[in-house]
């Protein structure tokens, strides 16, 4: 079995000092006494009630950095395609229950999102699929669409889970071995963006909002590489955000205009990313993180 199919990672230095995972082991038949029942006692890494202490927030937040970074390194993921969107955009075949006549609407992009990663990952499959793999959220709606439409191109694709009150279990299509759940949005959010070559935002609500604003705003302010931002579907988007005010407002630059495009279908977002400026050096190059 290759390693990236048992989700663990492999040390194949020698060993010096005793592996952790041993020491828990070895702690089960330490003999039962008031002293080894006590919670003091217990192995710190070992100890759920105490790494869910308050004290232990930033040891929280590195572990949740860590962990996807190590399990995305081993898998040998070099690079991402983004696919924000919201979770309620229904499948086409499910329009009629939609809940209002725009989401019925809206159900277009759905299968428009599928067939962007179908396309993106037959690419990523013919430089090695480990190039430009698809990431979503995760979950329903565009999320699914996302990861439905690489694994029907027969790669794989990542999820990105958060545990939320009334939030979905992640979708059948992300690959099993790179579905991460996450407890902290800001970290999540970085994981969208450490490898990110383009990112394609659809319609939806406040999360792909943030999502999409905390991505242009580290483009523009250059906390991150310039990348293609394509926005699918110029109807919506404009709709509900008055960009030309913001420029003429003077609370953002004219010339920040240009850090994203309007697209309607997958074809028109694949020849965004193909013809934004430095698209042959992306795809040569890792993004830096």
């Amino acid at each position: 079995m290759d390693e990236r199919d048992t989700g663990q990672m492999k040390d194949h230095r020698e060993r010096i000092f005793p592996d952790a995972r041993q020491d828990i082991e070895t702690t089960r038949e330490i003999p039962h006494t008031p002293q080894t029942e006590s919670p003091a006692y217990r192995l710190a890494f070992a100890d759920p009630d105490f790494l869910c202490r308050d004290e232990l927030r930033p040891v929280r937040l590195q572990l949740e950095l860590l962990k996807p970074e190590l399990y995305l390194t081993e898998y040998g993921v070099e690079s991402t395609i983004v696919l924000f969107g919201g979770a309620r955009i229904p499948e086409p075949s499910q329009r009629e229950q939609a809940a209002t006549t725009t989401l019925a609407e809206l159900s277009r992009y759905y299968e428009q999102a599928r067939r962007f990663a179908y396309e993106m990952t037959l690419r990523s499959k013919a430089d090695g699929g480990l190039r430009g793999v698809i990431v979503t959220g995760g979950g329903p709606g565009v999320m699914e669409a996302g990861n439905r439409g690489a694994a029907e191109a027969g790669g794989v694709s990542i999820g990105l889970n958060i545990v939320l009150p009334h939030e979905q279990a992640p979708n059948r299509y992300v690959t099993p071995d790179l579905c991460f759940n996450f407890h902290y949005f800001g970290i999540r959010k970085m994981h969208f963006l450490m490898r990110a070559e383009a990112v394609a935002v659809f319609p939806g609500g406040f999360g792909t909002l943030d999502e999409l604003f905390e991505t242009l705003t580290l483009i523009q302010t250059g906390r991150m590489q310039r990348v293609p931002v394509i926005l699918f579907g110029e109807k919506f988007w404009r709709d509900i955000i008055n960009w030309e005010a913001l420029a003429d407002a003077g609370t953002i630059a004219r010339e920040d205009l240009e850090l994203f495009r309007f697209v309607e279908t997958a074809e028109e977002a694949i020849a965004a990313i193909d013809g934004w400026e430095g698209a042959g050096e992306r795809r040569r190059s890792v993004p830096g993180r």
